[in-house]
C-alpha cells in the first residue's frame, strides 16, 4: 500500500512537471531517481510494487519515464555520494526508498529536486526532516507511518484482538536512532498502559 500512495505522489508531480513543460518539450521523458539502501537484489520486493503501481498510472519506464537506480548495498555511508549523483544526472523526482538515512540524504544534496519519501521512516518532523504536516516546508514530501504516534494504537489494537495478550516482541534496526528512540521509549510506555510489556531485538536491514 506505501508503494502505491508514494506513486500517486510521484504520478502528481510528474503531471505538474508535464503541464509546466508542455508548451515548450510535449513529449518529455521524465527521470526518476531512485535511492534506496539495500541492494538491488533486496530491494525486488519494494521496487516491484512501486512500478506496478506507476505503470497503472500510465508511466511505463523506457517509455515516459526513465529512473536511475542508486543502491547503497546495506553501506549507509555511500549514500550521500549516491545522492549526488543522481542530483548531477538531473533528476525530475528522488525516490527516497528507505528510512531516515535515505531521505536525509538525499534532501541533504538537493534542495530543489523533490524527494518523495515512500513510508519507511520515522515522525518526519521529530527527525527534522519538515516543518510540519500541514506545511512541509521545503522539497520532501510523500508519506509517513508516523511510527511514533500510531504505537500506542496498534498496541492497543492487538489488546482488542488478544485481551489476554501480556507480551509483544518488536524487531528493529538499530542503525535507525529514531527508530531506536521508539522502540526503547515511546513503545513501552504505551504498552504499560494496556497491562503489556514489550520485548525489543535487533536486527539489521541489508
Amino acid at each position: 500500500m506505501n508503494q502505491k500512495i508514494s506513486a500517486l505522489a510521484i504520478c502528481a508531480m510528474l503531471f505538474a512537471l508535464s503541464s509546466s513543460a508542455q508548451a515548450q518539450q510535449p513529449k518529455k521523458v521524465f527521470r526518476l531517481g531512485y535511492l534506496s539502501n539495500l541492494s538491488r537484489s533486496s530491494d525486488i520486493i519494494r521496487a516491484e510494487p512501486f512500478l506496478l503501481a506507476l505503470r497503472e498510472h500510465g508511466y511505463i519506464e523506457g517509455k515516459n519515464i526513465a529512473i536511475e537506480y542508486r543502491h547503497a548495498e546495506g553501506k549507509r555511508d555511500r549514500l550521500p555520494e549516491l545522492a549526488a549523483e543522481l542530483v548531477r544526472l538531473k533528476v525530475d523526482i528522488i525516490v527516497a526508498a528507505g528510512g531516515d538515512p535515505v531521505i536525509q540524504a538525499a534532501r541533504n544534496a538537493t534542495n530543489t529536486i523533490p524527494v518523495v519519501m515512500m513510508g519507511q521512516g520515522s515522525d518526519p518532523v521529530r527527525a527534522g526532516l519538515i516543518e510540519s504536516l500541514a506545511r512541509p516546508g521545503g522539497n520532501v514530501t510523500g508519506i509517513t507511518t508516523l511510527g511514533r504516534e500510531l504505537g500506542g494504537k496498534r498496541l492497543e489494537l492487538l489488546k482488542d484482538a488478544v485481551p489476554k495478550l501480556a507480551s509483544v516482541a518488536v524487531l528493529y534496526d538499530p542503525a535507525f536512532p529514531t527508530t531506536t528512540r521508539e522502540v526503547k521509549e515511546d513503545l513501552p510506555v504505551a504498552a504499560r498502559a494496556y497491562e503489556m510489556r514489550t520485548v525489543s531485538r535487533r536486527f539489521l536491514l541489508r
